[in-house]
């Protein structure tokens, strides 16, 4: 494992210390197996700060994923994977919204993130994301008791990329029937009903989009786009002038 840098040092693979300037270069050897996984693992808790750590595919990177969730098992840190979309350039296929949603939670708890593991596969790190502006404008915290204008909020969902369907079954939908609105939020791992009196948000409740059925009530939750880019017509008519210029 190698970071950017000019001066080479040798490093034992079971301590191995992270480089603290710029321009230093440390290099890894014998480190096979798990042993990649427990160098990281042992780095990231001496290292104050996050650590980057890029893989080779996206398979190498869930295997460390895994590593990494078992040595740091008595540990806080959170290990994080920026997964991939999975497509190819040009392919007539769009990403999971699975994956889409992972990756836009990811983007957020970067943010505000102070250590940790972040692992990237180095064919996604190569990819441009969207702008951290995006993220911030289209996200949206939504609490029990606040005052909501579902018409106004209906058509925030649907700007920010999320699609209006009969029933919510995956990420990115939502549905509206009479005072109740149900949601599947991207970043969240179960949809929510959300009850209003009138114009306020009486209720939110998790529920099970198999059965349809309400579940556990919670205060809040957090609104993330459905999309990674922007679909505004300032986007698309920026979208149209680069394809012009560029094809």
């Amino acid at each position: 494992m190698n970071t950017t840098g000019q001066a080479d040092h040798s490093a034992s693979p079971l301590s191995p210390p992270i480089p603290d300037r710029t321009g230093q270069k440390l290099v890894w050897g014998q480190c096979g197996g798990s042993i990649q996984g427990l160098a990281v693992a042992r780095a990231a808790r001496d290292h104050q700060g996050l650590v980057l750590v890029i893989s080779q595919d996206v398979q190498h990177a869930a295997e460390l994923q895994n590593q990494l969730q078992f040595f740091l098992s008595d540990s806080e840190l959170p290990v994080d994977l920026f997964p991939d979309w999975e497509t190819l350039p040009y392919d007539v296929f769009s990403p999971l919204p699975e994956l889409v949603s992972q990756r836009l939670l990811t983007l957020h708890q970067l943010q505000s993130a102070v250590n940790g593991i972040l692992i990237v596969p180095i064919a996604t790190l190569m990819q441009r994301i969207l702008p951290t502006g995006f993220l911030e404008q289209h996200s949206l915290l939504l609490n029990t008791g606040a005052q909501l204008d579902l018409n106004h909020f209906r058509l925030r969902l649907e700007r920010a990329g999320y699609q209006c369907v009969s029933q919510v079954m995956a990420h990115g939908e939502f549905a509206v029937r009479g005072s109740l609105l149900d949601l599947f939020p991207m970043g969240s791992a179960k949809p929510y009903r959300i009850d209003l009196f009138d114009t306020e948000v009486d209720s939110i409740r998790l529920f099970d989009p198999e059965t349809q059925r309400s579940g556990e009530k919670i205060q809040g939750i957090r609104l993330l786009p459905a999309r990674e880019f922007p679909t505004d017509d300032e986007a698309i008519t920026r979208f149209r002038q680069a394809y012009r210029n560029q094809f």
